[in-house]
C-alpha cells in the first residue's frame, strides 16, 4: 500500500507515457515552475480588480475576498448569474445564485432537461486558480445587481465581461504584478526540487523550453527571483534552450502569429523575427509550429506542462497532439483530506451496501404485498418471490435508522477538500466536469513539477487499469 505522501507527491497517468520517448520539454511559468500562495495572489488581484471597478463608478466598498468559498473547475451560467458544479455528463448537482446556495428543490427545477455544454457560450468554465478571484468577485456582483445596488438594465452576462475585464486590466496595467516581484516571498511558495527535476531533464538529454504568457520584464525577475540561486552557473537562462514570454497561449498553439526576437533583455527591445527560433534566445510571441520547426520535433516527441486546462493542455493536444501535463497544486490537500477520510469512507461504502441490499429487500417486499392482494399472480416467481418475515414497515424503519447513520458520513465526504463546493475531481459519487477535461485532455497530472523529478526523466508512466460498473471484485465472488 503507498504512503499518504506518496500518494500526495504521485504522478497519475490517464494514459501511458514513457519519458525516455520524450524529446523536449515545455513549461509554463505561474503556477506551474513557479507556484503562488493562491490566498495571497488571489486577494490582491481581488483588491487590484476592485479598484479599477470602483473607477468604473462600481459599488464595490465592502466585498470580502473569501478563498475557501470558491473552487477551481466551477462553471459561471452567464444566462442565470448562477456558480454550478456538475458532473462529468453536465447535470449540475450544485449551485449558487450569487453568493446563495440554490435548496435541492431549486437547483431541480432549474436545471431539469439542462447540461453544461462547454461549447455553449452560456457557460464560462473557471479552470484555473486564477479564476478564484473572478468568481468571488462575480457571485458578490450578482448580489448587488440583483437588490439594485448595482443600477440596471444589465444582463448576467454582460456583469460578467465587467468582471472579466477588470480583473484582464489589472494584470495589463502591471501593478499587480509590480507588487508581487517587490515582496515575491509573500506571494510565492517555491519548491528546491522544481530546479533540480529541470537539471535531472537536461542530463537526461531533454531539450527544455519555457513558454509564458507573462511578458519578458516579469517573467525574467521572477525566474530569477526562483531559480538562479539553484542553478550552478548563477542564471535561471541555463536551464532552457529556448524561451518564449508574451506567448498568447492559446493561440499560440493554434495559430502562427508574429515573432520577435528580444535582442536587449535589460530593456526588452524586440526585434521582428521571422526564422527558425533559435538555441538560447529569448522570443516575444510566436507559434508552436515554429517551436516544432526549429527543434525539428513533433507531436508525441514534445511534452507540454502547464496549470490551464484549456490554455496548456485542451489546446496543445487538440491541435498538435503534444503530449500534455497538467499541474494542480491543490490536488495534494485533496489527496491528503482522503488519505485522512480513508477509514471513514471505508465505513461509509459499508453502510452504502447495506442500504441497497435493504432496498432491494423492500422492494421484494412491497412487490409481494401486491400479490398476495392479487388474484391473477401466476405461481411461478421469476422476481425474486417476497422475504420471509420482513414486513415493509420494518424494512422501512432499517432504512430509516441506516439513513441516520449514513447522513453525517456523506456530509463529511461531500466537503473534503472544500467546505462549500467538496473536492474538485468529483461531484458527489461521479466525476467532476473539470476531472472528466482532465481525464481527456491531459495525458499525466500531478500538483507539482518536482513530483516528475521523483520518477526520474526515465520512467514509464503507466494508466491505471479503470473501472466499470459491471466489474467484479474479488470480494464480491462467493466460495460455493
Amino acid at each position: 500500500m503507498m504512503s499518504p505522501e506518496h500518494l500526495v507527491r504521485g504522478v497519475y497517468a490517464n494514459r501511458t507515457l514513457n519519458l525516455r520517448s520524450v524529446q523536449a520539454i515545455g513549461y509554463d511559468m505561474d503556477y506551474t515552475l513557479i507556484h503562488y500562495r493562491t490566498e495571497a495572489w488571489e486577494r490582491t488581484a481581488f483588491e487590484h480588480a476592485c479598484r479599477v471597478l470602483k473607477a468604473g463608478d462600481y459599488p464595490v466598498d465592502g466585498l470580502v475576498f473569501e478563498h475557501d468559498h470558491y473552487l477551481q473547475g466551477l462553471v459561471i451560467d452567464l444566462e442565470l448569474g448562477n456558480l454550478v458544479k456538475a458532473t462529468r455528463f453536465g447535470y449540475v448537482i450544485q449551485a449558487q445564485h450569487g453568493t446563495r446556495q440554490l435548496s435541492f428543490d431549486e437547483l431541480r427545477t432549474t436545471y431539469a432537461g439542462i447540461t453544461v455544454d462547454l461549447n455553449d457560450s452560456r457557460f464560462r468554465f473557471m479552470n484555473t486558480l486564477f479564476t478564484i478571484s473572478e468568481s468571488a468577485l462575480y457571485a458578490q456582483l450578482v448580489d448587488r445587481l440583483d437588490n439594485g445596488t448595482i443600477p440596471g438594465p444589465l444582463g448576467y452576462d454582460e456583469l460578467y465581461r465587467v468582471v472579466s475585464g477588470a480583473l484582464d486590466e489589472s494584470h495589463m496595467t502591471g501593478a499587480l504584478k509590480a507588487e508581487i516581484v517587490a515582496d515575491p516571498d509573500r506571494f510565492c511558495d517555491l519548491d528546491p526540487g522544481t530546479a533540480r527535476t529541470l537539471m535531472d531533464q537536461r542530463l537526461a538529454g531533454k531539450r527544455l523550453l519555457l513558454i509564458t504568457n507573462s511578458d519578458w520584464t516579469y517573467t525574467s525577475a521572477m525566474m530569477s527571483y526562483a531559480f538562479d540561486r539553484h542553478v550552478p552557473s548563477g542564471s535561471w537562462r541555463d536551464l532552457f534552450d529556448m524561451v518564449v514570454v508574451a506567448a498568447s497561449k492559446p493561440q499560440f498553439f493554434s495559430a502562427n502569429p508574429p515573432a520577435y526576437r528580444v535582442v536587449d533583455p535589460d530593456r526588452a527591445l524586440l526585434q521582428p523575427h521571422w526564422g527558425p527560433f533559435e538555441t538560447g534566445e529569448v522570443y516575444h510571441g510566436g507559434s508552436a509550429r515554429r517551436v516544432e520547426q526549429s527543434l525539428q520535433l513533433t507531436g508525441a516527441e514534445i511534452l507540454y506542462v502547464g496549470d490551464h486546462l484549456f490554455g496548456d493542455v485542451h489546446v496543445t493536444k487538440s491541435a498538435l497532439r503534444w503530449r500534455t501535463a497538467l499541474i494542480m497544486r491543490e490536488l495534494e490537500a485533496e489527496i491528503a483530506a482522503a488519505a485522512d477520510f480513508a477509514s471513514a469512507e471505508s465505513e461509509l461504502r459499508r453502510l452504502m451496501t447495506e442500504k441497497a441490499d435493504l432496498e432491494d429487500r423492500l422492494a421484494h417486499a412491497r412487490l409481494a404485498l401486491l400479490r398476495s392482494n392479487a388474484d391473477d399472480v401466476p405461481d411461478d416467481d421469476v422476481t425474486g418471490g417476497d422475504v420471509p418475515g420482513e414486513t415493509v414497515e420494518a424494512l422501512r424503519e432499517a432504512l430509516k435508522r441506516l439513513d441516520e447513520r449514513v447522513a453525517p458520513l456523506a456530509r463529511a465526504a461531500s466537503e473534503l477538500g472544500n467546505p462549500t463546493w467538496g473536492p474538485m475531481m468529483r461531484a458527489g459519487n461521479d466525476k467532476s466536469l473539470f476531472a472528466r477535461q482532465v481525464e481527456k485532455y491531459a495525458d499525466i497530472y500531478t500538483s507539482r513539477v518536482a513530483n516528475l523529478g521523483r520518477r526520474t526523466p526515465y520512467a514509464f508512466l503507466r494508466a491505471a487499469r479503470t473501472s466499470l460498473p459491471h466489474d467484479i471484485m474479488p470480494r464480491e465472488i462467493a466460495p460455493e
